[in-house]
């Protein structure tokens, strides 16, 4: 095996630099000339500019793992292991995961060979090869999702239903499965999403699908079936197909997956919110952590919140995402993320939220005006849909329980 690879890494279908890997499974990420020429380029992260907006072109080596924007591109956990499995590379070695996946990837990067080889090497040694590894990786998902949930890029059919890829690349929607340790997890976070929108967040397309009428699933879940599914519309990928970039805030931040919970505050996320985007966003920043405080949401991590390019330049608040009542199956007294100096729920009053919007440079009056809507629509309409949405009664009665803990105005 060759000592050193070489991926393009392409933004909009244009490249704009190399992530390189050496002996030893080092890998160094570099822009090219053009990209940093362009006094016009689009953006690709706010981690790469420095304090006074300039593009930052100079990088450290990394070792397995790839930079942490990168990281964050490729899945976690289950996915992650099951990706890898399908395409015969280490679910460790970073720079061939995304070689596999590349293709398709959140946002509008995608990630190709220098070489044109459409495939990485494979993993195992050559004694542990066998003979149906050509026809196994023929068969790959190439997608790249984020997170840990078991899902799956698809595409909508015409006649209204939804089908997997046979390359798993392309889709428009997500399809999220259910979990095999906590029921009804799709249903909770429809439930969620749909509270969301009526209390007047930006919330994606969403639907409840039988997981029977999803075409071209892989082999390995069938227990899953005559359960249902959550179907979420990419908000990465406009009508025609064309990608919309987006970043999450472990990127924004420069912090590896395993560092989602540790290493930055709500607060931070909020302040470059408000020096990056405008009051429409904030406003919408605060009745999303109003409502899962509410919901009890204790799973709200930094790559739970996510930025978006519409115009390829100014950094939007993408759409909510991962909305689940977490309580209702692990029982939790604190959020997954500080507010501004507790993660404690029943700490989320009104002078954490005065304390909040001063540290992160945001309006006081519209801060603590949008949470006491927020508050009056969700109580409002929790009332009113509770027992129409597909909520098990250990679920309402679990948000109840712990909506009356909370001391908010």
């Amino acid at each position: 095996m060759a000592d050193v690879f070489v991926l393009e890494v392409l933004l909009y279908d244009t490249p704009i630099g190399t992530l390189t890997r050496v002996e030893g499974d080092r890998t160094l990420f570099a822009f090219n000339e053009d990209y940093i020429a362009d006094s016009q380029r689009p953006v690709l992260g706010l981690n790469f500019k420095d304090s006074l907006g300039q593009l930052i072109t100079e990088f450290r080596p990394y070792q397995t793992a790839v930079m942490p924007f990168f990281s964050n591109l490729l899945p976690e956990g289950h996915l992650r292991t099951y990706l890898a499995a399908r395409g015969g590379v280490s679910e460790k070695s970073e720079f061939f995961l995304l070689w596999l996946l590349g293709a398709d990837l959140p946002g509008a990067l995608t990630i190709r060979p220098a070489d044109g080889e459409a495939l990485p090497p494979l993993a195992d040694s050559e004694e542990d090869r066998h003979d149906d590894d050509d026809e196994r990786r023929a068969k790959a998902l190439r997608f790249s999702l984020a997170g840990v949930q078991l899902k799956f890029s698809a595409v909508s059919e015409a006649t209204g239903g939804l089908s997997i890829p046979a390359k798993g690349v392309g889709g428009s929607w997500i399809v999220k499965l259910p979990s095999e340790k906590f029921a009804g997890v799709p249903e909770n976070e429809y439930s969620m999403l749909t509270l969301a929108r009526l209390l007047g967040m930006d919330v994606p397309a969403i639907e409840l699908v039988d997981i029977n009428d999803i075409e071209n699933l892989p082999d390995g879940i069938e227990g899953l079936k005559g359960q249902r599914a959550l179907a979420i519309e990419r908000f990465d990928r406009l009508s025609d197909g064309t990608a919309v970039h987006i970043e999450d805030f472990a990127q924004v931040f420069g912090l590896y997956p395993d560092q989602k919970y540790a290493k930055a505050s709500l607060m931070n996320i909020a302040a470059v919110i408000a020096a990056e985007s405008n009051e429409v966003d904030i406003a919408e920043f605060v009745r999303r952590l109003t409502f899962n405080t509410l919901i009890g949401n204790a799973d709200m991590h930094v790559k739970n919140w996510s930025l978006t390019y519409p115009d390829r330049r100014t950094a939007r608040l993408a759409p909510a995402y991962d909305f689940v009542s977490t309580i209702a199956y692990i029982p939790d007294d604190k959020a997954g993320l500080r507010f501004s100096r507790t993660k404690r729920f029943d700490g989320f009053t009104a002078d954490e939220l005065s304390h909040l919007a001063a540290r992160a440079r945001l309006p006081e009056t519209l801060v603590l005006d949008t949470a006491r809507e927020t508050i009056a629509l969700f109580y409002e309409n929790w009332a009113r849909q509770k027992n129409d949405l597909p909520l098990p009664k250990d679920v309402i009665t679990a948000v109840e329980a712990h909506a009356k803990k909370l001391p908010i105005f």
